[in-house]
């Protein structure tokens, strides 16, 4: 059974999920915004800002970008409750968690939050133009999937919204055999691709939309990992028109986190690796972790065995978080199955 007949099966025994209130509008987190879903923003603000944000730095420098950037984060943070309180929802299950500041994070460490997440976005600018310095990103654990690359085997790497995954164009420098596809849910795909191409003619990252996995897409991500390629998707977000979750702890609440890597990993019949990004000293670093050699989901164990991937993943996550909290930018109401 492919993918999406497999989907289409549970969906229809699964509740739909419920639509997020226009009230509730959150920042978009890595370039995807949110009316009535996360995934919906117009496609030409989006590409004029940018455009801003990539011109401002090439032409002021860093300094003068911070300096700018701070009065544009405390609009957003005074102006848009849904992004307040889904940034100190996240803090303080981490502060729960694991302790990490002196005392409850407040209205600080929410700014903060939203700071980093602004100017990781200069990062993924200057990541897809090549203008990135290779030697402030380190790779943690990069060595079995640049083996699996050279020996002509892809993958599925099952991320996040977290730091800046463009800069595994370093990862494609270092091993030119890596190349990336990137699931996104929402129609700034194409939009992205321009701009890459833009920035750098020839990169070997490709971001391809999906608002489902339909035969055909399927089929078009099998070929591509038959011929070495890895396709990224993230496991921490629902894919725009709903789909199947599973619900496991994450920094010690029930998080409902959706099943489709793993079932996408398990009809491409190929390894599964984690991989994240965070800031570490004035750079970043880039950790793969494997998952599982092969994803099996027995019929009569599936729902277990998904669970069991997915709680693996979300064990990844969570530790690399506890090394750098405010690198997560999913900027909605996360723990409510009602707002995913």
């Amino acid at each position: 059974m492919t993918l999406h007949a497999e989907e289409r099966a549970e969906r229809r025994a699964a509740p739909k999920p419920a639509r997020i209130p226009s009230g509730d509008r959150p920042m978009y987190p890595s370039g995807e915004g949110l009316t009535h879903h996360w995934a919906s923003m117009g496609e030409t603000t989006f590409v004029a800002g940018i455009w801003a944000l990539y011109a401002l730095h090439r032409i002021a420098g860093r300094r003068v970008f911070r300096a700018l950037m701070w009065p544009v984060v405390l609009v957003h943070w005074l102006t848009r409750p849904a992004l307040r309180e889904a940034s100190l929802g996240y803090l303080r299950r981490q502060q729960a968690a694991n302790r990490l500041w002196p005392h409850e994070p407040n209205w600080r460490q929410g700014l903060q939050h939203v700071a980093l997440f602004a100017e990781t976005l200069l990062d993924k600018l200057l990541a897809m133009a090549g203008r990135y310095p290779a030697d402030k990103v380190r790779m943690d654990g990069a060595e079995a999937v640049a083996q699996q690359a050279i020996s002509g085997g892809g993958g599925v790497l099952v991320t996040a919204h977290i730091g800046c995954l463009e800069l595994c164009r370093a990862m494609a420098q270092r091993q030119p055999a890596f190349k990336l596809n990137v699931l996104v849910h929402t129609r700034h795909a194409q939009a992205f691709n321009r701009i890459l191409q833009r920035l750098q003619p020839g990169a070997a990252l490709n971001l391809i939309e999906v608002s489902e996995i339909t035969v055909a897409t399927a089929m078009l991500l099998a070929d591509k990992v038959a011929a070495g390629e890895f396709v990224a998707i993230a496991g921490d977000r629902v894919p725009l028109h709903g789909g199947r979750t599973v619900t496991v702890d994450f920094l010690g609440s029930p998080a409902p986190l959706p099943i489709g890597p793993y079932v996408l990993a398990s009809l491409l019949k190929c390894p599964l690796h984690f991989l994240g990004c965070i800031h570490e000293g004035d750079g970043y670093a880039m950790h793969f972790e494997p998952l599982a050699e092969q994803v099996l989901l027995p019929r009569k164990q599936r729902e277990q065995a998904l669970a069991e991937h997915a709680a693996r993943y979300a064990e990844c996550l969570a530790r690399l978080l506890q090394r750098s909290p405010y690198d997560w930018f999913n900027f909605y109401r996360f723990w409510d199955p009602a707002h995913a």
